[in-house]
């Protein structure tokens, strides 16, 4: 199969959906792997590094488009990227379709096959495809809300883990998954005082026993979540329904009860936003204040530590890119359950349930299309 891999066009972001490393994988399966010029260099890996991998260096993207079987993004197909996607061409990468109509009819007219690396689920329930992206999201939401809490950035001036005789921050982390917990780890790390919430008891036995003590997890539910939110300084929003658009959580009556200079880090934004003021926002201008809350809303947060989470996205996402390039689409997806459940929009029908009730469109099982 021929693989494409497409230089990232999104703003500020620096991330490549394949390593070096990969496309050497991926050619001793038997693969040809074309590369966008200058696809890496943001994330610290230059064409020449390709090449000795064996990969060839492509001008455009439209030649990427027209020659490759297989293209592979990290960040959704972009509007001048939409009449370049082909007919029964897989399109491998995060779509976050649930948040995205415009897009979704894009690859619905496109009659590509558009496989989601956030809907790729393992019989446990896992994502393995988000994890990776999940923890260093996780991980710089509490780095961002410690930075812009900071006076100079339009904060209350407060140092997240407070010092001697000073009481720290108050941190309040929405959602106790792979996000949440990354987040409350690195702000426990700092000696913030942190609530993580989550509707799960379960989860909540499992967060109490290996958080550390200045954590404390919550039954998350509508009070609670008003109670603190007044007293926290910082909100971090790590919701996440699989394949659907997130919930409303934190309401404007809420967001208008918290206190001045605050910061709110939505890292749920790629599929809508948790709470009812987000808004996208990018690297370049990452904040907004609304109701004297300021807003950290970036779509693609690991695409600052660019270098960090192209490794950790190759690591996760190449055996599956061998499988679907080994194979071919519909049988990877017979062989393999985590794949089919990536299949997002087939040959011009949306095949995940999740986006279908966000537009109100078809549902059509995948296994019409694999015989």
């Amino acid at each position: 199969m021929i693989v494409g891999i497409l230089k990232e066009i999104k703003v500020a972001e620096r991330r490549v959906s394949m390593t070096p490393a990969g496309v050497v994988t991926m050619i001793r399966n038997g693969h040809k792997v074309l590369v966008e010029k200058a696809a890496g260099a943001g994330a610290g890996y230059p064409d020449s590094e390709y090449q000795a991998a064996g990969a060839t260096i492509v001008d455009t993207p439209a030649e990427i488009f027209a020659q490759s079987e297989m293209v592979m993004h990290v960040k959704e197909p972009q509007p001048s990227e939409y009449d370049l996607i082909r007919e029964d061409q897989i399109v491998f990468t995060y779509l976050h379709l649930a948040a995205d109509e415009p897009q979704t009819r894009a690859l619905i007219a496109s009659k590509s096959i558009a496989i989601a690396y956030e809907t790729i689920e393992k019989d446990n329930g896992s994502l393995p495809l988000l994890v990776p992206m999940s923890e260093v999201a996780g991980r710089m939401a509490a780095q961002e809300a410690a930075k812009y809490i900071e006076m100079p950035q339009g904060g209350r001036g407060i140092l997240l883990g407070g010092v001697t005789g000073v009481e720290p921050a108050t941190v309040v982390v929405i959602g106790g998954g792979v996000v949440g917990v990354n987040a409350a780890k690195m702000a426990c790390g700092l000696g913030a005082k942190v609530y993580i919430l989550d509707k799960n008891l379960e989860r909540l036995a499992y967060l109490d026993d290996i958080m550390p003590a200045n954590c404390f997890p919550v039954m998350s539910d509508e009070m609670t979540l008003r109670r603190l939110v007044k007293e926290a300084d910082v909100v971090i929003g790590a919701v996440l329904v699989a394949g659907a658009k997130a919930p409303k959580l934190l309401t404007r009556d809420m967001l208008k009860e918290m206190k001045d200079g605050s910061v709110i880090v939505d890292v749920a934004i790629d599929q809508g936003g948790c709470f009812e003021t987000s808004r996208p926002t990018t690297h370049d201008d990452p904040c907004f204040v609304v109701d004297g809350v300021i807003h950290y809303c970036v779509a693609n947060m690991p695409g600052a530590v660019a270098r960090t989470s192209t490794r950790a996205l190759t690591n996760a996402t190449l055996p599956y890119a061998v499988e679907i390039a080994n194979k071919g689409w519909q049988q990877a997806m017979l062989d393999n359950r985590e794949i089919k459940l990536g299949a997002n929009v087939v040959k011009g029908k949306v095949t995940y349930r999740g986006v279908a009730e966000a537009f109100d469109l078809e549902c059509v099982d995948i296994d019409t299309f694999l015989g």
